[in-house]
């Protein structure tokens, strides 16, 4: 959802605003996905955008989760195991790198994080900020159900060289690795993604995934794009998703790219 339906200080854009309009004056049901949680998604629909999603669902965590509208408790959930979690944190702190630590109760917990980390993460809710010094293991969470956990670098060359390196590491784990935002390399239960989120959700539904179209930029929107009958990229979209859109916006995600795809392909 950042990215491709938020500006960058995480507000809808107008353009975005009016396409939530039309879409429910055409019937069109809008769910949001992200890899956030619940109510940090809904935290980005105040007012009359949060009346214009009553009736839908949310997919939060990457998919993994999935939310009625109005509804904190969650009909789908998923999760790392403690051991797995452990390692994951173990190998961040051995690269240096600031991480999120997601639990299932809607909370990110960030150690290190510089401040272009904090500034980014400022206007996002649940967040906790400590200091992995203090923390030598996921002790500090006991008790808490860890969802997924991010390593953060901007550098996103370096990220998606890393994401390489850790491939062997993440299959004996049974972990998938993802990128969003270009700044977050994402490590979740293998097979947990919005692609097959996106496919319960249409099932629940009844409705064929023909008839839904995916909107994304980065590559934990891939799998969706992909299962979608129309799988669409905003204009920023990056590089490495591209090829696997059926249709890339002229419009970035940032500027209100909806509106474009409302007029494109539902006004018909």
């Amino acid at each position: 959802m950042d990215e491709t339906f938020l500006d960058s200080n995480h507000a809808i854009p107008p353009a975005n605003l009016r396409a939530l309009r039309r879409m429910r004056e055409l019937g069109v049901l809008f769910v949001p996905s992200s890899g956030r949680w619940y109510s940090s998604i809904m935290d980005n629909f105040p007012g009359e955008a949060r009346e214009l999603l009553e009736g839908s669902y949310v997919l939060s965590y990457n998919g993994g989760f999935i939310n009625r509208v109005g509804d904190p408790e969650p009909l789908t959930t998923y999760g790392l195991s403690r051991t797995c979690a452990e390692e994951l944190y173990a190998r961040g702190r051995e690269l240096g790198l600031a991480m999120h630590i997601n639990v299932a109760d809607g909370h990110v917990f960030v150690p290190d994080a510089d401040d272009d980390e904090r500034a980014y993460l400022a206007s996002i809710s649940g967040v906790t900020h400590v200091n992995s010094k203090d923390h030598p293991d996921l002790s500090f969470l006991e008790g808490r159900d860890i969802v997924k956990i991010l390593y953060v670098n901007r550098d996103f060359d370096a990220l998606q060289e890393l994401g390489a390196s850790l491939a062997p590491v993440a299959e004996r784990l049974g972990v998938e690795i993802t990128f969003s935002s270009k700044r977050y390399l994402e490590l979740m239960p293998a097979g947990v993604n919005k692609g097959t989120g996106l496919a319960r959700l249409a099932e629940m539904l009844e409705i064929p995934l023909s008839e839904v179209i995916a909107v994304g930029d980065s590559a934990n929107d891939l799998s969706m794009i992909q299962a979608a009958g129309l799988g669409v990229g905003v204009a920023n979209v990056t590089d490495d998703v591209r090829p696997s859109c059926d249709v890339v916006l002229n419009t970035t995600g940032m500027d209100g790219a909806f509106e474009e795809l409302v007029e494109r392909f539902l006004e018909r």
